[in-house]
């Protein structure tokens, strides 16, 4: 296990193997369970049934964050892809960054003011829990509503 980040200026160095922060590409690629054409981590429809989103009713009984696990996970087992908590991603903030980006394993801009945020919260509508929303946060922001999950590439 190698230390990824540099911890003064937290940039990663994607060439080592430990635990990180997702890029959004591998974040968005996790989601649609490996890159299907999918709306949802679940397929095409979303309910209250399947995630936790701003509201409550049928399987979603929790005005703010449930529980790990509460809903059922996508096709390759994970969890709470959509709603619950925006999820942090390693990138830089770019709304167009993707139109000049490489096309495999983009690893996000080198620089700028925003961190990208995915998947949607207990606070947000059911348009921002779409595998193919983002959102934008302060680097140093903190809300109840965002959290994050780790990765460890397999090389």
């Amino acid at each position: 296990m190698e230390e990824v980040y540099d911890e003064t200026t937290w940039e990663a160095d994607f060439l080592k193997v430990g635990f990180r922060l997702p890029t959004e590409a591998e974040w968005e690629y996790a989601a649609r369970a490996k890159g299907k054409e999918i709306k949802y981590p679940n397929g095409n429809e979303l309910t209250h049934d399947d995630a936790n989103y701003s509201g409550t009713g049928e399987r979603d009984v929790w005005g703010h964050t449930s529980p790990v696990g509460s809903f059922p996970p996508n096709e390759l087992g994970l969890y709470d892809m959509a709603g619950n908590v925006w999820e942090w991603c390693n990138d830089w903030y770019d709304d167009v960054y993707y139109n000049r980006s490489p096309v495999d394993n983009p690893t996000g801009p080198s620089s700028g003011t925003y961190k990208v945020l995915r998947g949607g919260s207990w606070g947000y509508s059911l348009r921002y829990c779409r595998t193919a929303s983002r959102h934008l946060s302060y680097p140093d922001g903190t809300r109840a509503d965002v959290g994050f999950r780790v990765v460890l590439p397999v090389r």
